[in-house]
């Protein structure tokens, strides 16, 4: 379950509160977003690799074309 650490700096005390389930939603909905951006820009980088190797060219080659 995901708890949140408060700590009271006047006194130094630790509470430990859990997370609402609107928290947990945002948190697992965040995550996801966050490996869905991952495997979009591993499927890129796959597919720019792909694309230089079938121009046999190098990436430095290839910016030199574009500029």
């Amino acid at each position: 379950m995901y708890r949140e650490k408060i700590i009271n700096i006047e006194n130094g005390t630790e509470i430990y509160r859990e997370y609402t389930l609107q928290e947990i939603a945002e948190v697992e909905r965040a995550q996801a977003e966050a490996a869905n951006q991952t495997t979009k820009e591993a499927e890129t980088a796959i597919l720019k690799t792909a694309l230089l190797e079938k121009l046999g060219i190098t990436e430095q080659e290839a910016k030199l074309l574009l500029s």
